[in-house]
């Protein structure tokens, strides 16, 4: 029987406690619809890009983006389809998530491969149990840094593993934890041939969202891990001794990290909400960039061209330009003076 070791440490309570506040004001900060919708599409590329990206996806983040609006990309057509298949996924858990089910099913864990793999394993492959022996090896040293148990074993134990996730312990096993626990378990036993990384990742995320941490589907923990894979990978590697206390600081604070940076943003563009009443109720949308350039005016109270590249070094100063004539359109921002030294500032 599947039965977790680990500690509840000072960290794994300081990094929760933070997740709970964070969520708390995220949950009930006010934010206009069309930034409501910004944010979810943002959470949904950042998902899918670094969560394939650290599976070895060499598509940049702007690829990413312009192949889930539709674009034509190049690029290897693997790494195209999974970029695709991860937005399905995530749809896929999303409906799961609205419908409130009560149970995570082995159809599912299977239905969520099938959907990641999709053009990517034969069918043969897609949705079942693997068959052979796998061996995890480090992709620089060639080292052996995990053995998954024998195939012989996988269906048994993912028996064991979904009745561990659908037992009624909402009173004893935070939600979190659970979430933690589920990924790395599932990353474990590696029951599929390939895939196993994708689908422990969203699992995980999909448990958060059951456990009444969405959020309003603003978070990427994807994004964490990706930016230290070999912490990432290194943590779950550690845990796989049976202690699993580590990777549950691990995991419950690339957590916190990402529910902080989100309710940080939020309070940002919520001091804005009073912009609709500027414009009698009607609603204004602002670009990731415009956003930007409003929170950098909060903070520093103007702008002007000379800094332009260092508020934004990757545009040009004519694409600035552009985005703060817009926002003098829109009443947001006026020009003081008419030389290279004019400032933009708040209205």
């Amino acid at each position: 029987m599947f039965n977790p070791a680990f500690s509840i440490t000072n960290k794994i309570l300081t990094n929760i406690a933070k997740i709970e506040a964070a969520e708390e004001v995220i949950k009930h900060s006010p934010l206009l619809p069309l930034w409501e919708k910004q944010f979810k599409q943002d959470a949904i590329i950042r998902s899918a890009y670094h969560g394939t990206h650290l599976e070895g996806n060499t598509l940049q983040k702007d690829d990413a983006k312009d192949i889930l609006e539709g674009k034509d990309v190049i690029g290897r057509p693997r790494d195209i389809q999974e970029i695709i298949n991860y937005r399905k996924v995530i749809e896929l858990i999303d409906e799961e998530a609205n419908k409130k089910i009560d149970k995570i099913t082995e159809f599912l864990i299977k239905k969520m491969h099938r959907t990641i793999t999709d053009k990517i394993l034969s069918t043969e492959q897609m949705g079942v149990y693997r068959n052979k022996q796998v061996i995890i090896r480090n992709s620089q040293t060639g080292e052996v840094t995990f053995k998954p148990p024998p195939p012989l074993e996988v269906p048994f134990l993912m028996r064991e593993y979904i009745y561990w996730l659908n037992k009624d312990d909402k009173d004893r096993l935070h939600p979190v934890l659970k979430a933690g626990i589920a990924h790395h378990e599932l990353v474990r036993i590696h029951p599929f041939i390939d895939g196993n990384g994708r689908v422990s990742r969203l699992l995980a995320t999909l448990i958060l969202l059951l456990g009444g941490y969405d959020i309003r589907r603003f978070f990427s923990l994807e994004e964490y891990y990706d930016k230290d894979a070999a912490s990432y990978y290194h943590s779950l590697q550690k845990a796989s001794a049976g202690d699993l206390s580590s990777w549950l600081e691990y995991f419950t604070f690339g957590a916190a990290v990402e529910f902080e940076k989100i309710k940080e943003k939020i309070l940002k563009l919520s001091k804005d909400v009073k912009l609709k009443e500027k414009f009698g109720g009607q609603q204004i949308y602002l670009t990731e960039r415009q956003m930007k350039l409003v929170e950098y005016l909060h903070e520093v109270g103007y702008i002007q061209n000379q800094i332009f590249g260092d508020v934004f070094p990757e545009v040009s100063e004519d694409t600035v330009l552009r985005d703060l004539q817009d926002l003098i359109k829109k009443g947001l921002i006026k020009k003081v003076g008419s030389t290279k030294a004019a400032r933009y500032v708040l209205v």
